[in-house]
């Protein structure tokens, strides 16, 4: 199995943190892992985006020409990476800055209010971390116990003092995207047994 992750947005949003968060937790599962970076020269506030590929067996190439999940946080990422996921894919949208909506059918897309649920958490500045949370809570690309490692070994050295931030937006997060998936299986047996 092989899963490729776009995280996208503006410089300053944490969209490179989310990534390496992502990447290491496949690490702790010893799973292989590709962390590709891109951004502008335009620093904070330009654009910014990762790549983060995870798989069972060594990882061929780093080019990804369709994703298994994008995690888009602008709307000018949206138009650019929406596109990109593949048919089946999950597409993480934050609806805090993003009114439009994909128009894609052939796609999992979960709008998340990353915003408030970074201010609701401690920290509203940390949207890719909630966002990073709704991806997992959603997918299960890779465990939560995981992630919450990855927390604590990035920031445990230089930033401890962000760490229980990070950790309550990453739950609030999680959460979100876990009850997406309980009220649509709600839905279906709902469905089901008319």
């Amino acid at each position: 199995m092989e899963r490729s992750v776009i995280f996208a947005g503006f410089g300053g949003q944490g969209l490179l943190f989310a990534g390496q968060v992502l990447a290491r937790a496949a690490m702790n599962e010893e799973r292989e892992v590709l962390w590709i970076p891109t951004y502008g020269p335009e620093m904070r506030g330009g654009t910014a985006a990762c790549t983060v590929i995870v798989g069972d067996e060594p990882i061929g190439s780093p080019v990804v020409d369709a994703a298994w999940a994008a995690v888009v946080l602008n709307p000018p990422s949206l138009a650019k990476f929406g596109p990109l996921v593949a048919p089946g894919g999950t597409l993480i949208v934050n609806a805090t800055l993003v009114e439009a909506e994909s128009g894609r059918t052939d796609i999992d897309e979960l709008r998340v209010p990353c915003t408030r649920l970074a201010r609701d958490a401690g920290d509203d500045r940390l949207v890719s971390v909630a966002a990073l949370g709704a991806l997992i809570g959603r997918t299960g690309l890779v465990g939560p116990d995981a992630v919450i490692a990855a927390l604590r070994e990035i920031l445990g050295r230089k930033h401890a003092d962000a760490l229980e931030a990070d950790l309550a937006v990453f739950d609030g997060g999680l959460a979100f995207g876990r009850a997406a998936n309980a009220t649509e299986e709600r839905l279906a047996a709902t469905t089901g047994a008319g």
